[in-house]
């Protein structure tokens, strides 16, 4: 059987955000999860960027909130890291794919190896960071 780390112990910084990344940031100091919709084309878009992936425009993006529950798409175990994860190994990195069409990846919070696969639903884990904002991790649903 192998412990999987959470990370939750590893001091993080607040986040340097940008213009465009600042309402994502702002959700999550409330434990919302706000992504980018272009209301020409009826998308989810993810990453935050300052314009749309479908059109390039940027009057078309509006924030929205969306309830971040999902089913892991992909995830990897790693067992090497650089530091400040050095040491903290073996963790998992997941992405979940969204009802709305977009893919998150994060750390995970208490999935265990055996549970880890494919298809397993999440929900969103806010871990406090700094100045109040949190950072997206995802746990069993």
């Amino acid at each position: 059987m192998v412990t999987v780390n959470d990370t939750l112990e590893i001091p993080r910084g607040a986040p340097t955000s940008r213009s465009f990344s600042q309402p994502f940031w702002d959700g999550t100091k409330e434990k919302k999860l706000k992504i980018q919709f272009d209301k020409s084309v009826g998308k989810f878009q993810w990453l935050p960027r300052a314009t749309s992936r479908f059109t390039g425009r940027k009057s078309v993006l509006e924030w929205r909130e969306v309830k971040g529950e999902g089913e892991i798409f992909s995830f990897t175990l790693v067992h090497r890291a650089r530091p400040p994860f050095q040491g903290k190994e073996p963790f998992f990195i997941a992405v979940a794919t969204l009802p709305e069409g977009v893919q998150i990846m994060a750390n995970t919070v208490g999935i265990t190896a055996e549970e880890m696969k494919v298809g397993l639903e999440v929900k969103p884990y806010w871990h406090p960071l700094p100045d109040g904002y949190h950072m997206l991790m995802w746990q069993k649903a």
